[in-house]
């Protein structure tokens, strides 16, 4: 059957990672799913740094993993290097992150996604959309071809428009060595859309040969690598390879600034908004002009590949520029590169204009993820391509919208944002965005998520019996530590090595495991404790989700009760047709704001910038609330 007469459920448009979550979760939802895009050599490339996880963003990839998605799989498959960062904090804040092997990870994605049903590929560039009035009815390619679909997912990432700047060198690109997507955004404007620039840029290649690492700081990876998927198919590391640190400093500094007439960031040929969060070194040097130093991650982009990504130092300099300023970065004297950092600009299309699906308001049955919504990171793209594809599917199958609330989720927290906020610059998500961390850790995005995701067919029955087994295994080791009682003598040994007050009576085990001080390798030899260990197999993450518990209990109680209260909030429904016009009491800019995004609850109404709490009681007596 050909292209040109068939009519897909869904369209993904893009093979990048918001892309590859979507083609594969609307597949294994069980839609037939067509992925186009450009290269089918670069489905998933890593075009920035080779790393996935880190702050939030390993919560986010966890959660993706727990939903049903690839990523935290992949990552597994391809890592060569694993840690547990801001483990010395508490368990909200702890954040998983790999380095991968980069074109290890591409192909491990393509071969997933060819394993899986419904799922065909198209290599072309898509430069329209079609249209039936208000609704998407197809695609339209470089080729002449228009190819049906009852839903379409544009997951354009960098390439919508896309133009690369090297200093004073301008050229169209989606990223290096691929050409830009043109006609989509022409096609969106026309039906009404607002559509603005971002930018981000990317660091010099190099040859690892030509570095001398004997003058840098080594990064090994943890002492005992954990993994990112909850599937017992993946493996922990038992190599790695190190990451290095070195660090530029006054002469470096100096010699960029000689370049910055030159560089397109200042001399106005950029006025897109770049990442706060991610500066290019000229940036960094800009904002923080009292710095001597900054630092340089040295990271191997692969196992079997010499080439080195140079983290920290993105940039858009001219070449000639970059290559005498990293000389002078310990370590890098004789370095030879393999390609120049560069800055790209391209089209995205603010976020407001979306539903909480990730449907578009204005037209019916399109969606958009990853950058096209202003977002930047891996992590961030593919969350939102996998709640893409499996909303897409879901409006096929005439359901309703799969959402994540911000009590439930990462994903949730992401996707309200844009939806409540919009974005102006480049959105990454932090620990810090999220009211409710402490509930929302990377140990248990499967005891939240997997259920749910189960429910609505995504997440398979084997992830849902591994996640009851963890739930009740818990219970039964919280429970025993609750009924065991320890003698004086028992215990007493185990509190003078801590320096902590002893007892002088035997006590249930449970109240003296919840002192702070006190971890569970403490006392996990006692007698009967060692034997029910041994007799129910009770591995390091169930003693991991039972020690938060001991510990934070407190806390995730109060966590609990605060997103009980929003949530009734979220109960409070909004009429898509109301008029905040009508109600003459709301500020000028509530009414304003309101009417722009509409938002569905008075939860989200809540959310949006310039809406007051005054506004709000407004609207729930207004609604008889």
């Amino acid at each position: 059957m050909s292209l040109s007469s068939t009519v897909y459920d869904v369209i993904v448009v893009g093979g990048g990672h918001a892309g590859s979550e979507a083609a594969a979760s609307a597949a294994n939802m069980g839609a037939k799913t067509l992925l186009i895009t450009m290269n089918l050599q670069n489905i998933a490339q890593m075009s920035c740094n080779p790393a996935m996880g880190g702050i939030a963003k390993g919560q986010i990839l966890r959660e993706i993993d727990a939903l049903g998605g690839y990523s935290a799989i992949v990552t597994d498959k391809t890592a060569i290097q694993f840690k547990m960062l801001n483990k010395s904090k508490g368990p909200a804040m702890w954040s998983p992150r790999a380095q991968s092997d980069r074109m290890m990870f591409a192909e491990t994605w393509r071969n997933m996604l060819e394993q899986t049903d419904n799922l065909d590929f198209y290599q072309d560039s898509v430069n329209g959309l079609l249209f039936e009035g208000d609704k998407i009815v197809g695609v339209k390619t470089s080729l002449g071809l228009n190819i049906s679909a009852r839903t379409v997912v544009v997951t354009a990432g960098t390439f919508l428009n896309g133009l690369i700047h090297i200093g004073e060198k301008t050229f169209g690109g989606g990223r290096a060595g691929e050409k830009s997507s043109t006609g989509i955004t022409e096609d969106l404007v026309a039906k009404g859309f607002d559509s603005g620039r971002m930018k981000t840029g990317t660091p010099p290649r190099v040859d690892g040969r030509s570095l001398d690492f004997s003058k840098m700081t080594e990064q090994p990876g943890d002492e005992h690598p954990e993994k990112f998927s909850y599937l017992p198919s993946t493996k922990r590391l038992t190599k790695q390879r190190s990451c290095y640190l070195s660090y530029t400093n006054k002469e470096v500094h100096e010699l960029l600034r000689e370049g910055f007439e030159r560089s397109p960031m200042f001399n106005g040929r950029i006025q897109s908004t770049g990442p706060r969060y991610c500066p290019s070194i000229e940036d960094k040097i800009d904002r923080f002009a009292s710095k001597e130093q900054h630092q340089i991650f040295v990271e191997p982009e692969g196992w079997n590949t010499v080439e080195i990504y140079v983290n920290g130092f993105s940039t858009s300099l001219p070449d000639d520029v970059q290559d005498k300023a990293i000389r002078l970065i310990p370590g890098f004297e004789n370095v030879k590169f393999f390609r120049y950092g560069y800055a790209i600009e391209y089209d995205y299309f603010p976020p407001t204009q979306l539903k909480h699906s990730l449907e578009t308001k204005l037209i019916e049955n399109l969606f958009f993820a990853g950058q096209i919504n202003g977002t930047t990171g891996y992590e961030e793209a593919a969350a939102q391509g996998l709640m893409a594809g499996v909303n897409a599917a879901l409006k096929v199958q005439e359901k309703e919208a799969f959402i994540l609330k911000r009590s439930e989720a990462y994903i949730g927290v992401l996707i309200d944002d844009l939806i409540t906020k919009g974005t102006e610059e480049p959105y990454r998500m932090f620990t810090s965005r999220a009211e409710y961390r402490t509930l929302l850790r990377q140990d248990n995005a499967d005891i939240r998520l997997t259920p749910l995701s189960n429910a609505i067919g995504l997440a398979s029955d084997e992830r849902l019996e591994r996640v009851n087994t963890k739930i009740s295994t818990t219970q039964a080791l919280i429970e025993f530590l609750s009924k065991l009682s320890v003698t004086k003598e028992e215990i007493n040994p185990i509190l003078a090595s801590k320096n902590l007050a002893l007892v002088n009576q035997s006590m249930k085990l449970i109240k003296i495991a919840a002192r702070p001080q006190l971890e569970f390798n403490d006392y996990k030899d006692i007698p009967k404790l060692s034997e029910f260990l041994a007799l129910h197999k009770i591995d390091k993450e169930i003693i991991e989700q039972v020690e938060i518990h001991l510990k934070y209990s407190g806390y995730i109680q109060k966590e609990k009760n605060n997103a009980d209260k929003l949530n009734r909030l979220e109960n409070v429904p909004i009429p898509s047709s109301f008029d905040y016009k009508k109600v003459k009491s709301l500020s000028y800019e509530a009414i304003e704001k309101l009417s722009k995004i509409k938002p569905v609850t008075i939860s989200q109404a809540s959310r949006i910038s310039g809406v007051s709490p005054s506004d709000i009681s407004v609207l729930l007596v207004y609604m008889g609330r």
